[in-house]
């Protein structure tokens, strides 16, 4: 199965391609013309730089962070949807390499089974974890330990149950409120395909 098959092109790289489009008109200055102001005039670390756009020139947060990210040569993964989808299976690859590679066949099956919950769902991995779409996250599947990988689910204020872990996210006002902790694909029981569907129906339209 090829990346774009499996992986779909994260909601970040419109807003990034948006923000490119739009960022001369909004700040005076292209993209291009930023990381030429940074690189000749701006302090040396992507902290500093970030905090110098900010301070003296009034851009917001994400403008700031995203400018100097590129000045560093990172960030280009949100640049468009063939290098993110590039990306996305660099990212899957190094969180199950090594240690953590005994853990792929519970990914691979969590994801397999997220896919099929609806037609609509859309798997769009990050560094460090795979968030499950469907409005919005519903689901994210997270290898938490050497051992161990956490299905978190959007559950809004629902008390914990059965396996059913609270992660305080709610009162947070994090999206993931519960997860289940599976160490084995015989793990993947009715119960968490049930939550999975829970979760996934809580987001519909």
């Amino acid at each position: 199965m090829t990346a774009k098959a499996t992986y779909s092109v994260h909601p970040s790289v419109l807003m990034v391609r948006k923000w490119v489009a739009e960022l001369k008109e909004k700040t005076g200055r292209s993209l291009e013309e930023w990381l030429k102001l940074v690189k000749k005039s701006g302090p040396a670390t992507e902290k500093e730089r970030r905090e110098w756009l900010k301070r003296e020139h009034g851009l917001g947060t994400y403008s700031a962070l995203w400018i100097a990210e590129r000045a560093e040569g990172k960030g280009t993964e949100t640049d468009g949807p063939d290098a993110y989808l590039r990306a996305a299976e660099a990212y899957v690859e190094a969180m199950f390499a090594g240690k953590k590679q005994a853990l792929r066949p519970i990914y691979d099956e969590l994801l397999r089974l997220g896919l099929a919950v609806g037609k609509d769902v859309k798997a769009c991995p990050c560094r460090t974890m795979v968030p499950l779409y469907r409005n919005h996250v519903f689901a994210q599947i997270k290898p938490a330990t050497l051992t161990r990988i956490d299905l978190g689910f959007a559950l809004g204020a629902r008390a914990a149950e059965g396996r059913l872990i609270d992660t305080g996210g709610y009162a947070k006002k994090d999206r993931i409120t519960h997860r289940i902790p599976i160490t084995a694909p015989g793990e993947i029981d009715a119960e968490v395909k049930r939550w999975l569907k829970t979760a996934y129906d809580g987001d519909g339209a």
